[in-house]
């Protein structure tokens, strides 16, 4: 694997805590970030690892500001984002973070262009200001055959690789990824990761990646390990 040049922290997560309203514990509440302490360097590709309900999505939603600890903090470059008015939150993620999740989550009346462009027209950009761009994408994961094909009628692999092209749409510095792989059989899955990497190394860009897949696990810089809400 080409190696990556480390330079700066990017995130840094202080003290996140996570409690949610809930008959299991004790007072009607479940603690499931027991203060969580974690630094992710530029251009890092990092696996968060765990047992299922162990806290990683939990910790991988914080991060993404998709949602708000119970206490603690998470900078973005210095930025306290929790700090942020919702407007200027919702702004900040749509520019900054991108997302691949387990199920693609693409928008089943749009082409692959329109939906690998959604992030860029969010904002407020006209389609063909960002056409060229989207196109670029799709050939990148290998996709430009399929611009104009509606997710119906992709396969589940096809179907990623346009989440992943989405969510580099507005270049952004850092992307999440919760279990990408994990609804793709092995030789797409494979194909993937090898993508994940590929970006990383050519854009710099930081991916942390939930994963249960240790395969994949072990070819990131590092690997987190969640047990019962904190880091082991």
């Amino acid at each position: 694997m080409p190696t990556r040049n480390p330079t700066e922290i990017i995130i840094s997560v202080n003290g996140v805590t996570k409690t949610f309203v809930s008959g299991r514990g004790p007072n009607g509440k479940l603690c499931v970030l027991r203060g969580i302490t974690l630094n992710v360097e530029r251009g890092e590709i990092i696996a968060v690892v765990g047992a299922s309900g162990a806290g990683k999505s939990t910790l991988l939603h914080i991060i993404g500001t998709l949602d708000r600890p119970t206490s603690g903090h998470v900078y973005y470059e210095g930025v306290n984002v929790f700090s942020l008015s919702d407007d200027d939150l919702a702004r900040f993620r749509n520019e900054r973070i991108g997302f691949v999740f387990q199920f693609h989550h693409l928008l089943p009346e749009f082409t692959a262009l329109e939906n690998t462009a959604m992030p860029a027209l969010i904002l407020g950009k006209k389609l063909a200001e960002v056409k060229d761009h989207a196109l670029e994408l799709l050939k990148e994961v290998g996709m430009e055959g399929r611009a104009d094909e509606k997710p119906p009628k992709l396969s589940g692999g096809e179907q990623q690789r346009i989440a992943v092209a989405r969510a580099l749409m507005n270049s952004p510095k850092v992307i999440l990824a919760d279990e990408p792989s994990g609804n793709l059989d092995s030789a797409n899955a494979e194909q993937l990761h090898r993508m994940i990497w590929d970006f990383s190394r050519k854009r710099g860009q930081t991916f942390v990646i939930v994963t249960h897949n240790e395969s994949f696990a072990k070819q990131a810089d590092r690997i987190v390990r969640i047990a019962d809400g904190i880091i082991r």
